[in-house]
């Protein structure tokens, strides 16, 4: 059972994230549920080549539990061993989600053998019994997946996974893909020929992975499990393993853990599952193992003995503590008290993860503290606690965090605590009760993967909820078994502990050992009593606002609103998602109310903006006022528009739209979220500088605009001299003027969410309509030579990029589609030639990105990550395939591999409301938006082989591209 967890504070800044890396792989836990005890008969199944087999159709996966399983999954296991679960699902409709997982991965490996189970993905991939070298990719582009989202696959530690959403689904393509997956598990191509070509594309993926983040993930491994395989056990192995691989070694490891005992395949999607299940036995059913099944190796144990105390120095990391207590990972019975006790587990790591936040908003020590609790590939069973501080003090910033667990290990927590907790607890689970019917096939086949690679089960989200309310009733959720469980959490037979020092100190391993012993009675301090908050506390917004005009616009119809205050509305009624209810609240000018000529502090919008809360609430009042509801308060800036955002619930969604009209309508200035936004992004700045990706995140943008200082990152001196005042000066204005729009998609009733929409945006005073400060956006000039940046980071990464100018705005949507079919042609060329045919790059990439609320600025861009070398190249390649694609017209195959699968896409995202809000929304002011949503398909089907090359012709021009390059200091 997922244990749902809450996201107590918005990530700081998305800068931040990409510099820290995670400290564990976290593994993704699927519901649990337990096993059932259904007898049915065994079939008999014909197979593709052999006589019919008997199917054992009893539900496998519950085989010790006592919870109810889904009777919505079907089980089968075949003599030879091989397993299957299939199901029904009609979201999205006519896709088929299918699975394989192998039951090995990089723990399953010799010393010799390090990275083969991963190699073994990419060569299946390749070409296998059924399929010609490099013939998978294209057959599944013409079903209509695309290949890295649709069509994947990938190598953990304990497990690797073939997927694929198939779109327009038919018994035929799904037979068909299920062969073909035959082959790739049973006779993958391993050869001198394949092993050529995909050996530089694994060492393409290793060596394209950010340096810093690797290297403080490998120590993280090989600190928290010293004297275990997983601290030597990453799953793309080593340049040296990879280099001595032969097509027999590669072979051996195939033949030794790929085997129908080891395979399971599932299937949930918009098919019979008896169709499902027959098609399985038919095409997995005559394969069979080689030679004796070995025994799983031993995983090893956490070992008390081993060095408590680590430090790296990673300059473009921020100051990081991570810790671990281990205990042995066990295989436990999924029953339901397991469940139920793992819940008290969840509930009391939320209390000290919600005091952690609240001292982080309060300006403590630390920027960002957490503790979670997980499983990891089941190596161990630990209890893990993260700590960024405010700047480089980690040791205090350490002693405060232990200092609240500390706390947490003598005093109980109150019943208000827990019932805080609970509450968010119970909503996200009855949510998942209420929304059951729209979850994603894919997502059930995906929980179904993880469930097995933990050794767990599933179960239905009405079951998962039942088993919660059980456990309330048995009065589970006391202080008593919080302080036992926070107590049990924070022991274990290993202690472990890594920093991060930014500058080598040969003191800090000590330091760190002696900071995780020392007494921090004295740090605890006082614990913040929360108050309790309703609506009454909310600013008053005036009286419901008069709705002027009502107009149905669009196809589905749309209701379009106007109110006497000129807040316009959009809202599309659509129970298609049950439960599900998304705003969208669209205010101001975006990009264009900020100034083209100097820098702003707009950066920190999205963090500090919402973080101060509303009127005389702050944000922790805010968490207290949802408590227990799906509500929300997203921020980004748009081209021609700030956005605000939620995805809630019919029962909520009127008072999220009540807490945004007011966050417009009485801002609160708050100096603690500033100051914390200023010190995330002072935290994370050295890694802009440490990889070719940093220095791309920080310049690419406002390059691409001519230098606009509107996009891209500030400098470092901007960031330092951010304060509170100077936000204020800034944000003020801008969420006090321009138009606004409410979007509100989804299960509503349509004059229940326009009365919404009165109560809240309705009633706000009219606001000043300023003109665009700045409407223009330039794309720099065509250069001969490639501008040039350089990074910090390994001598080994580079990156290339090249670019031209298309357009923008919402009038020519049919030259829009034009050029997401062409870049989509380019990429898939690029990919083939600079990956699979060169091994130069593992993730090369073109796309059109047309900006809709601007008049220009689009280009149909192509990035590389490429080693430094091999930058001439990717220029070399990029411009030949422009010129082909200007010089001669696509085939009416290659046309229809790329359509198809984007006619797919849509088809299946047509199905769900936000496709919809993000293809309309800002159609109330630009009726094109609207007007190009009813052309979708017209405007795909209409592209030609010769349209196609006049708008290659057209834009993809020798004297416009413009590039740039990113290469190591020094080179």
């Amino acid at each position: 059972m997922h244990p749902y967890s809450r996201v107590l504070a918005k990530p700081l800044v998305a800068l931040l994230l990409v510099s820290v890396a995670l400290p564990l792989p976290a593994q993704q836990r699927a519901r649990r549920a337990a096993p059932v005890s259904r007898t049915l008969p065994p079939k008999a199944v014909p197979t593709r080549a052999t006589a019919p087999v008997t199917v054992d159709t009893r539900p496998w996966l519950f085989a010790d539990s006592d919870i109810p399983p889904d009777p919505n999954w079907h089980f089968g296991a075949l003599p030879s061993g091989l397993r299957y679960a299939v199901r029904r699902n009609a979201v999205p409709p006519g896709q088929v989600a299918v699975r394989v997982r192998i039951d090995a991965g990089s723990l399953y490996e010799t010393d010799a053998e390090q990275g083969f189970a991963h190699l073994i993905e990419h060569l299946s991939f390749r070409g296998s019994k059924y399929v010609p070298d490099g013939e998978a990719k294209r057959v599944w582009q013409r079903f209509g997946a695309t290949f890295g989202s649709d069509s994947n696959a990938s190598t953990t530690p304990t497990q690797t996974v073939y997927k694929l959403d198939l779109p327009g689904a038919t018994d035929v393509k799904l037979d068909e893909s299920l062969k073909i997956f035959s082959g790739m598990m049973a006779a993958p191509a391993i050869t001198d020929a394949g092993l050529a070509a995909e050996r530089p594309a694994v060492l393409a993926e290793q060596r394209e992975a950010p340096g810093p983040q690797v290297r403080y993930g490998d120590a993280i491994r090989e600190t928290f499990f010293a004297g275990q395989p997983l601290a030597s056990r990453s799953p793309i192995g080593t340049i040296k393993t990879l280099e001595a691989a032969t097509p027999a070694t590669v072979q051996a490891f195939h033949d030794r853990w790929y085997r129908p005992s080891r395979a399971v395949v599932i299937i949930s999607g918009d098919i019979d599952p008896d169709v499902a299940a027959r098609l399985v036995v038919k095409n997995f059913g005559g394969w069979q193992g080689k030679g004796a099944n070995p025994a799983d190796p031993d995983f090893g144990t956490p070992k008390a003995g081993e060095p408590v105390a680590r430090t790296v120095a990673e300059p473009s990391l921020p100051a990081v503590v991570a810790t671990a207590v281990l205990r042995p990972w066990k295989y436990q019975s999924d029953t339901i008290v397991f469940n139920q006790k793992r819940m008290v587990d969840m509930l009391a790591l939320r209390v000290i993860n919600r005091r952690l936040e609240t001292r982080a908003r309060a300006g403590g020590s630390f920027l960002q503290a957490s503790v979670s609790l997980d499983d990891v590939s089941r190596s161990a069973n630990g209890t893990f606690m993260n700590v960024i501080p405010i700047g480089n003090d980690w040791e205090a910033a350490l002693k405060d965090v232990r200092a609240v667990v500390a706390d947490a290990m003598v005093n109980p927590p109150t019943q208000g605590e827990i019932d805080r907790e609970l509450a968010e607890y119970d909503a996200a689970m009855k949510n998942d009760v209420d929304t059951a019917r729209v979850e994603a096939g894919s997502k059930q086949a995906d929980d179904m993967v993880s469930a097995l690679d933990i050794r767990e089960t599933v179960a239905g989200p009405q079951t998962s909820y039942d088993i919660l309310k059980q456990a309330r009733a048995k009065g589970m959720f006391t202080p008593a078994a919080i302080i036992e469980s926070t107590n049990r959490l924070f022991k274990g037979d290993a202690s472990r502990a890594l920093v991060n020092t930014r500058t080598a100190d040969p003191t800090a391993a000590a330091r760190l050992a002696a900071a995780m012993k020392a007494d921090v009675s004295k740090l605890v301090g006082k614990r913040t009593e929360q108050a309790a908050v309703d609506f009454s506390r909310v600013p008053k917004l005036g009286q419901p606002g008069t709705v002027l005009a009502k107009t149905r616009v669009g196809d589905p119809p749309m209701e379009q609103v106007t109110f006497a205050n000129g807040v316009r509305a959009l809202i599309y009624p659509n129970a298609s998602e049950t439960g599900r209810v998304y705003l969208r609240v669209r205010f101001g000018r975006g990009y264009q109310a900020l100034p083209s000529d100097r820098p702003t502090a707009a950066w920190a919008g999205d963090n500090a903006l919402i973080a101060s809360g509303i009127g005389k609430l702050d944000q922790s009042d805010l968490d207290q006022l949802t408590t227990g509801r799906r509500m929300g308060l997203d921020f980004d800036i748009g081209d021609d528009a700030f956005l605000f955002g939620a995805q809630t619930t019919p029962g909520d969604y009127a008072d999220n739209l009540t807490l945004m009209a007011a966050k417009l309508a009485a801002p609160r200035w708050d100096k603690a979220p500033v100051a914390r936004a200023r010190a995330a992004m002072l935290a994370g700045y050295a890694g802009l500088s440490s990889s070719p990706d940093g220095v791309l995140a920080r310049d690419l943008e406002g390059l691409l605009r001519d230098g606009d200082p509107r996009w891209g990152v500030p400098s470092l001196a901007e960031i330092e001299k951010l304060d509170a005042g100077a936000f204020r000066k800034l944000w003020q204005p801008l969420l006090a003027t321009g138009p606004i729009e409410v979007d509100v998609f989804g299960d509503v009733k349509p004059e229940e969410a326009i009365a919404a929409v009165a109560k809240s945006f309705g009633a706000l005073n009219p606001r000043r309509m300023e003109p665009p400060r700045s409407p223009q956006v330039r794309f720099p000039a065509h250069n001969a030579t490639p501008v040039l940046r350089t990074h910090d980071g390994d001598d080994n990464q580079a990156a290339a990029v090249i670019a031209w100018p298309t357009g923008g705005g919402s009038a020519d949507h049919a030259e829009q589609r034009r050029l997401d079919v062409l870049a989509a042609v380019f990429n898939d060329r690029l990919f083939d030639r600079l990956r699979s045919v060169a091994g130069a790059s593992y993730s090369p990439s073109a796309q059109s990105q047309w900006p809709v609320g601007q008049p220009g600025g689009g280009r149909l861009i192509a990035i590389g990550k490429v080693a430094p070398d091999k930058v001439p190249l990717f220029f070399q390649l990029s411009r030949q395939i422009a010129a082909e694609l200007v010089s001669t017209p696509v085939s009416e195959d290659e046309l229809r591999r790329t359509i198809v699968p984007m006619l797919q896409y849509m088809a299946r995202a047509s199905s769900g409301n936000q496709f919809w809000l993000l293809q309309t929304s800002g159609g109330t002011f630009d009726p094109k938006r609207i007007e190009a949503s009813q052309s979708l398909v017209g405007d795909m089907t209409q592209i030609t082989p010769a349209s196609l090359q006049a708008t290659a012709a057209k834009y993809l021009r020798p004297d416009k591209d413009w590039t740039m390059a990113v290469v190591p200091k020094g080179k």
